[in-house]
């Protein structure tokens, strides 16, 4: 799940060098922090929060598929 949140966000940003998403919390419940460059951070965000919303329900979707739960942070 961590590499799907990686490679969704270097789709979006201009700086793909810079992604990093890191475990906060492992196990079946699992969250993850996505650290993007300062000037990409409105391209993760996106419009009114569609875009992290987006993210956050795929990574939902890939979690339920192996019966887990999985939350995203997007780092300051």
């Amino acid at each position: 799940m961590r590499d799907l949140v990686a490679m969704m966000a270097r789709g979006i940003v201009d700086r793909p060098d810079a992604v990093r998403v890191d475990i906060i919390e492992p196990g079946t419940d699992a969250l993850l922090e996505l650290s993007v460059d300062p000037d990409d951070l409105g391209h993760v965000i996106g419009r009114q929060g569609r875009t992290a919303r987006a993210l956050r329900q795929a990574l939902g979707a890939a979690a339920a598929k192996q019966d887990r739960q999985a939350g995203l942070e997007i780092a300051d």
